[in-house]
């Protein structure tokens, strides 16, 4: 039974409240008992100093000098009650002046104590020689000018009695309270996990081909229902990522075909046709072509799946923003010479920047390499370092070519989309290149 079961948050919750509700109880039972107890007991101190008040008026000296207790005086009888209790009474030096026959040869309370009786009635437990527990009270008196200390005491054995039956009944009675507490706590545990264990139920069922599932959110206010919004968000993301990964592995497939269909193509026609060498270098030409717009492709495919992995090391060094940009146009400049296009590179120097050389690098590159590509014969490109606002340094790449489309400008960095795929066709462009350079400024 999941009861039973010590994994089961449901027993462990059930065990942890029936713990606690066990410790309490005990603490609150023994509060009850110490507090009945003194109850008790002070009941039975008050009780004592009245029958001691009432032993004090039949207390009397024989001629001789002995203590008696008379059991009248004027017209007034010693209650039976009285004469049930201990009863001795002590010279102030301790010397024994009376005994009851209850007491008999017995001490009640041996000799007395510094001040005790003088200012008020003293009260304390003792024990007789044979072991009987009795609660004494002591008086101070004088009995027909005589002083006197006056003890009278109670058998304690009906106080405990009552004690100990009230106290059976409480300990008695906390097994059965914590075992109802714990069936009530399994219940109410119970209840509250179901919808967990619904959720739990709901979520295996959950494979990769349903993660547009989401989970009902019964009180969007409560534990469960943020935890179930959690998982709905969580759903969300990964039906998300699941997707960009199906679009990508459908673009790249689509990207990695259309190179392969050339080499394949031209190979095979090449090989069914007899021709000159000038033929034969032209069909080499178009397989290296195709080659080398597969192995850009590859590159990229490679760079972006490293950064999705995470495997790329980023190492921030300080650099010269303007000999880095410098640099990267260095390599580009041959591509806006083939188009007759002026490149520019504009910036202040002594600009300093702490970021990774070789991915800021390629970056720039990439912005660069695709201002060229879209900038007309004969047109213009400006690759500025600018000091921007709050210290940073802001690297610009502008060309006066047509521009990117209100409509493409949100979706220009997603991997392999192209605004005019037609043209991106004449480039060679496989829609990989702004997409490295957002992830590696985001790097």
């Amino acid at each position: 039974m999941t009861f039973l079961h010590p994994g089961s948050l449901r027993a462990q919750l059930t065990l942890w409240y029936v713990g606690v509700l066990s410790a309490i109880l005990f603490l609150l039972s023994c509060c009850i008992s110490a507090v009945m107890f003194f109850e008790l007991r002070k009941q039975l101190d008050d009780h004592a100093i009245e029958e001691l008040e009432t032993v004090e008026g039949f207390l009397r000296f024989h001629p001789d000098g002995t203590l008696f207790l008379e059991s009248t005086d004027h017209d007034h009888v010693i209650p039976a009650t009285a004469q049930e209790r201990f009863i001795e009474v002590l010279s102030p030096e301790g010397a024994v002046l009376f005994r009851n026959e209850i007491l008999g040869s017995r001490s009640l309370g041996g000799s007395p104590m510094p001040g005790e009786g003088q200012q008020t009635y003293s009260e304390r437990s003792v024990r007789l020689a044979d072991g009987t527990r009795v609660r004494l009270v002591s008086r101070n008196h004088k009995v027909q000018g005589h002083p006197t200390i006056i003890r009278l005491g109670f058998n304690q054995q009906v106080l405990w009695h009552h004690f100990l039956r009230v106290a059976a009944g409480l300990f008695v009675g906390l097994p059965l309270a914590l075992a109802l507490a714990g069936l009530c706590g399994h219940y109410l545990a119970r209840r509250a996990l179901a919808p967990m264990a619904a959720m739990a139920r709901r979520v295996q069922e959950i494979n990769a081909e349903q993660l547009n599932t989401r989970l009902e959110i019964l009180n969007p206010q409560d534990e469960v229902g943020r935890l179930a919004a959690a998982f709905n968000e969580t759903l969300a993301r990964l039906e998300r990522s699941f997707e960009r990964m199906r679009q990508f592995t459908s673009d790249a497939a689509h990207e990695l075909r259309t190179p392969l269909t050339v080499i394949r193509s031209v190979g095979e026609v090449g090989l069914q046709k007899q021709a000159d060498g000038q033929y034969y270098r032209e069909v080499i030409s178009s397989i290296l072509e195709a080659s080398d717009r597969l192995g850009r492709l590859v590159d990229g495919l490679l760079a972006m799946a490293r950064a999705d992995a995470g495997q790329i090391q980023i190492e921030r060094t300080p650099q010269d923003a303007l000999r880095l940009v410098r640099d990267a146009a260095a390599v580009l400049e041959v591509l806006a010479e083939e188009k007759s296009q002026s490149l520019s590179v504009e910036g202040v120097d002594g600009l300093r920047i702490t970021a990774d050389p070789s991915i800021l690098r390629q970056v720039v590159l990439n912005l660069l390499d695709n201002a060229i590509k879209f900038a007309p014969e004969g047109g213009r490109v400006w690759l500025r370092v600018l000091q921007a606002d709050g210290g940073t340094v802001a690297i610009e790449v502008e060309d006066d070519g047509p521009g990117v489309p209100v409509e493409h400008q949100d979706k220009v960095f997603n991997r392999f989309y192209r605004a005019d795929r037609g043209r991106a066709r004449e480039t060679g462009g496989a829609g990989l290149g702004l997409a490295i350079a957002k992830w590696g400024a985001e790097a």
